[in-house]
């Protein structure tokens, strides 16, 4: 878990293979919070392009997002697919009170298609984000999400559009 604290992030993660020690703070100034604000916008712009938009040289910005990346601060970059070639659901996964919740939700992120797993608090355990190209194939996903040891009970929902 990382918590922001005064202009530090604590990296609690003791996963972390990186050779910069897990506990040691790392600062972000305001340059670094717009570089991260900007690659959440778009993750594909040039280093160039950073560069401009925050007042930096271009080694300047590459040097700082590859400290972002050996930090642990951004871990990957991803492709967000359009709507029109998906479909997506949220399901609710409720865990056997016998069985670790944490070792059902390792199992639903090896699953094809699901996109997010969140352990949540109230009724249910989990919520899961699953995306596939048609909602036979998100019928297919959630058949497997219930054949995982230990899950009781589902309850999915499509998603019919995000509005931003």
């Amino acid at each position: 878990m990382k918590e922001r604290s005064g202009g530090r992030l604590n990296s609690n993660n003791s996963n972390n293979n990186n050779a910069n020690d897990s506990n040691k703070p790392v600062y972000l100034d305001s340059i670094d919070e717009r570089i991260i604000n900007i690659l959440k916008e778009d993750s594909r712009r040039s280093y160039v392009d950073i560069a401009k938009v925050v007042g930096l040289s271009e080694s300047a910005v590459r040097r700082r997002i590859k400290h972002l990346l050996d930090s642990g601060i951004i871990k990957r970059f991803t492709v967000e697919l359009g709507l029109s070639n998906r479909t997506s659901a949220i399901t609710l996964i409720s865990v056997k009170p016998s069985v670790d919740t944490a070792k059902v939700s390792e199992r639903l992120k090896a699953l094809r298609g699901v996109e997010v797993v969140y352990e949540i608090t109230g009724q249910y355990d989990i919520a899961a984000i699953i995306s596939a190209p048609s909602i036979g194939e998100i019928n297919k996903c959630i058949d497997d999400v219930r054949r995982i040891d230990g899950v009781d009970d589902t309850n999915t929902v499509i998603i019919l559009r995000i509005v931003t």
